[in-house]
């Protein structure tokens, strides 16, 4: 199985960007569909964006706006998350997933395996 581990979150000001990454361990990180979520307090984890194994597809939420782009880098195990504009709304903890199934899901049911997640906190 595979282990991920996140990085990258902090404390940034409204209007300023982030660049979560996802390192991955124990299998290549290829051989999966990833996936980014976030989490807040009482509430279910939201699907952000989601990329197929190769990197030829990507999906993203529409409440986004454009303003995140996922990315992976098979060669170095990891996968990003790029967030400009960010906004106080944006203050979660952020998970990144794997998903060794069929295709590429956009919701955490069918994610197999998942980091510890790392905060995220937009100041206004």
């Amino acid at each position: 199985q595979v282990q991920l581990v996140e990085s990258g979150g902090g404390l940034v000001q409204a209007g300023g960007s982030l660049k979560l990454s996802c390192a991955g361990s124990g299998r290549p990180l290829s051989t999966y569909s990833m996936g980014w979520f976030r989490q807040t307090p009482g509430n279910e984890r939201e699907f952000l964006a989601a990329i197929s194994g190769s990197g030829g597809r990507t999906y993203y939420a529409s409440s986004l706006e454009g303003r995140f782009t996922i990315a992976r880098d098979n060669a170095k195990n990891t996968v990003s998350l790029q967030m400009l504009s960010l906004k106080p709304e944006d203050t979660a903890v952020y998970y990144c997933a794997a998903d060794n199934g069929i295709g590429t899901p956009t919701t955490a049911r069918y994610y197999d395996y998942w980091g510890q997640g790392t905060q995220v906190t937009v100041s206004s």
